[in-house]
């Protein structure tokens, strides 16, 4: 395994996290027993961190950690994220940075998980309508209590992650980062590097069709990507094409696209622990390989040139799933 810091943080973790959601929302039914067995898996294999929300199954997967935790708490970085709140049929009902909040948050998440401390406590979504060094504040207090170890923000802009940081030193940003999603480079990626923020990209695999088997835009009721405007028509056809170029560069370097589409996030910089995300131990073990592909100047220029920042056709989310990322 291979291993990176985060941030000026203490926080020193293997290169690729596992991502959690997709063991309890929008990949098709949960398995709870092989998302189990995966799990212990991954830390088998030297993945030391874990990253899960407490609106990810409306809580059930902060839970499905748990007796994970509960044996082997001293082995991975737990992190976990607040500020999305939904009712308990999984309908939204906004996001919430309220001060009080962020301890009613925490604490709740720490019972579901069974532990003591959240090593990396994010703030999921930016709520617009509390300022962000308010919510930070809150945050940092949760440090103070000895509940929070480091303090991360998902999906903000970078004049937000300047305020925030000014607030309490922030420790990862966490954000969409892949191929097909290159929104980060320049402004967000360079203002974490110059305050030393490490950087998380989550769906490094373009929530799959990087992996070169999402051949089909028809997707099961629990699954999120059939609402997604990129795996929609004609979008879902035009980034398949896209996808084409990736398989045959694989073919070329002897590794499966997954492993190519996840080597080229991690060659982006040291500062960059991407978590993709299955709930399979077979997937995980292709996902490792990307540690195994070296690529070169050539290579990554290649790349460069079949998926070009923008390349991607349609919105990451819905409309209404956009108008959340209050950045």
């Amino acid at each position: 395994m291979q291993y990176r810091r985060l941030g000026k943080s203490s926080l020193v973790v293997s290169a690729l996290g596992l991502g959690c959601m997709g063991m309890s929302q929008s990949y098709g039914t949960p398995d709870d027993a092989e998302s189990l067995a995966t799990l212990n898996h991954a830390i088998d294999r030297g993945i030391t961190m874990l990253d899960t929300a407490d609106m990810y199954g409306g809580g059930t997967n902060e839970e499905l950690l748990a007796p994970i935790l509960a044996k082997r708490r001293n082995e991975v970085v737990l992190a976990t994220k607040f500020g999305n709140m939904r009712q308990p049929d999984g309908r939204f009902l906004g996001v919430n940075g309220k001060p009080e909040y962020v301890q009613q948050a925490c604490e709740e998440s720490l019972k579901r998980l069974k532990i003591s401390t959240i090593d990396l406590f994010y703030l999921h979504r930016v709520d617009t309508g509390t300022p962000i060094e308010d919510t930070v504040g809150a945050m940092a207090r949760l440090i103070e209590q000895g509940k929070v170890r480091y303090l991360g923000l998902s999906e903000a802009g970078a004049t937000t992650i300047r305020r925030a940081h000014a607030t309490y030193p922030i420790t990862a940003l966490q954000s969409e980062y892949s191929l097909w999603t290159r929104d980060p480079e320049g402004e967000i990626l360079g203002t974490c590097r110059e305050l030393g923020i490490g950087f998380v990209p989550y769906s490094p695999l373009g929530r799959g069709i990087l992996t070169g088997q999402v051949k089909s835009g028809e997707f099961g009721p629990k699954d999120f990507r059939r609402i997604s405007p990129r795996f929609q028509g004609d979008n879902f056809q035009k980034n398949l094409s896209l996808v084409t170029r990736v398989e045959q560069i694989a073919s070329e370097k002897r590794c499966t696209p997954a492993q190519l589409a996840l080597a080229w996030v991690l060659a982006q910089g040291d500062d960059i622990v991407p978590i993709p995300g299955t709930k399979r131990r077979t997937y995980l073990d292709q996902n490792l390989g990307a540690l195994d592909v070296t690529l070169t100047a050539s290579d990554l220029g290649r790349l460069d040139e079949a998926f070009p920042r923008g390349a991607a056709v349609g919105a990451r989310y819905p409309d209404e799933y956009m108008n959340r990322l209050g950045v």
